[in-house]
């Protein structure tokens, strides 16, 4: 029973991820073992987000340890049960100090009777979703998880499971999962569980971090990754369409460069200018992305027409949508974020009050038609009025990424119109900009690392 809800609640946990993020690009699948005792070890920084997330990529059943506090949501109570989860306690939940001190006797054996039946589990060893710009210290649960069932002779390997999002806290943002080189357990991690099982535990854990880092974005605070965002944008060449993949590597080469090279003058200079450009085009309004072509009236136009074009078709279609979902969804998400004060669960009120809204929202629409006529005849009705509902809100979903499209395009045409000479000057600015980049990049790159812009594509722009 709890297999086939499993199926068909993964299912469902697709279709609501592909509606709520405009991109997922997962990375690595073929470093996720297809059988055996698996352990996915990932970062946390999107609350209940973050397990759906794994749950839908990954491709293996998972089940997750979760704090024990969840369990006793009556909402989320019968979703853990279906997923399989395993209550965790926290020390810092039971005001236990040092970390290890409480009683989770019962849930390490029922997670090692997950590994033991060959299955997975997932688990976020940073013991709690966060908002900053940088990994959280990890605590050692996961690892000493992994080492006492690596102890009973059961062969686990761990998969450490990168989550980077782009405007994580709200509807159609971008989401890149990867997944690192796994690290199987063995002989020699047995051979130091045996002679000292908490010095076992910590640096399997410092390993852990190592991995974690090299498949997330970690910077000191948001400004400085902001600006090396921005330093990547002016990287990239315009003749590349880099993948989320691509564009998470090079910013975290950027950072790694910025950490080693900050003090080096040209490259300070370079990070300031960089940091005025991206404040200037804040003041107007405007984004890297807009400067990147020659900046012309007629061109800006024809794009605004052509996006206002399809706007005209497909607002009929998505009115009905609109209508029914927009107020529904903005109250209930509204509602939510006045109760709630953590950013970091945001983005997870978001996907749970969009989901329930539409569920809501089609069934009740559904049952009216049926109650009106209660005949076959009324529940194909019914059927059809729902399927409608649902293709008219994902036309929504069009309309209002192209409404934001053409806003945005009226916001540039009216900056051109306005400024005239001084956005060309502003573009001059930005190529020159690129060009002190380029030079900064051939002075200090390491020549033996691998380029994922070419040198050749470097200096065509």
């Amino acid at each position: 029973m709890q297999a086939f809800v499993y199926w068909w609640l993964v299912r469902f946990l697709e279709l609501v991820s592909r509606i709520f993020f405009r991109t997922i690009e997962v990375v690595g699948r073929d470093h996720v073992p297809r059988t055996g005792p698996v352990i996915f070890v990932g970062n946390h920084p999107n609350s209940l987000v973050d397990p759906v997330v794994l749950t839908t990529t990954c491709g293996r059943r998972v089940s997750f340890a979760a704090r024990d506090g969840l369990f006793r949501s009556p909402f989320l109570r019968p979703i853990l049960w279906a997923l399989g989860s395993v209550p965790i306690k926290r020390a810092q939940d039971h005001g236990a100090r040092p970390e290890g001190s409480v009683d989770n006797t019962e849930a390490f054996a029922a997670l090692h009777g997950v590994l033991a039946r060959g299955g997975a589990f997932g688990i976020f060893p940073e013991g709690v979703s966060y908002t900053d710009s940088e990994l959280q210290p990890l605590k050692t649960g996961a690892a000493r998880i992994a080492l006492s069932a690596e102890a009973e002779g059961i062969p686990v390997v761990v998969v450490p499971a990168g989550l980077s999002y782009r405007r994580r806290d709200r509807y159609r943002g971008r989401l890149l999962v990867q997944y690192g080189r796994p690290i199987v357990l063995g002989e020699r991690w047995r051979a130091r569980h045996r002679e000292d099982p908490r010095q076992a535990a910590r640096e399997l854990t410092t390993d852990l971090d190592l991995a974690l880092r090299a498949l997330t974005l970690n910077a000191a605070d948001f400004d400085t990754l902001r600006v090396l965002d921005g330093v990547r944008r002016l990287y990239v060449p315009q003749s590349r369409d880099p993948s989320l993949a691509e564009e998470a590597e090079i910013t975290r080469r950027l950072v790694q460069h910025w950490e080693d090279k900050r003090d080096v003058p040209e490259v300070r200079e370079l990070y300031a200018d960089v940091e005025s450009y991206l404040a200037l085009l804040d003041a107007l309004g405007l984004s890297d992305w807009d400067l990147r072509r020659p900046i012309s009236k007629l061109g800006w136009s024809l794009r605004i027409a052509r996006h206002l074009s399809l706007l005209a078709l497909e607002v009929p279609l998505a009115l009905p949508g609109l209508v029914l979902h927009a107020p529904l969804l903005w109250l209930a998400t509204r509602a939510g974020e006045l109760v709630l004060e953590r950013d970091d669960v945001r983005a997870t009120l978001r996907m749970i009050a969009g989901t329930l809204v539409l569920l809501a929202s089609h069934g009740a629409v559904g049952l009216l038609v049926l109650w009106t006529d209660p005949t076959p005849r009324g529940a194909l009705r019914a059927f059809l009025a729902v399927a409608f509902l649902a293709i008219s809100g994902l036309a929504a979903i069009r309309v209002l990424e192209k409404q934001a499209v053409v806003r945005h395009g009226l916001a540039v045409l009216g900056r051109i119109l306005a400024l005239g000479r001084d956005l060309e000057n502003l573009r001059a600015q930005r190529d020159g900009l690129r060009q002190r980049l380029v030079a900064v990049v051939e002075a200090h790159a390491d020549p033996s690392m691998n380029r994922i812009v070419s040198d050749e594509e470097l200096r065509a722009g």
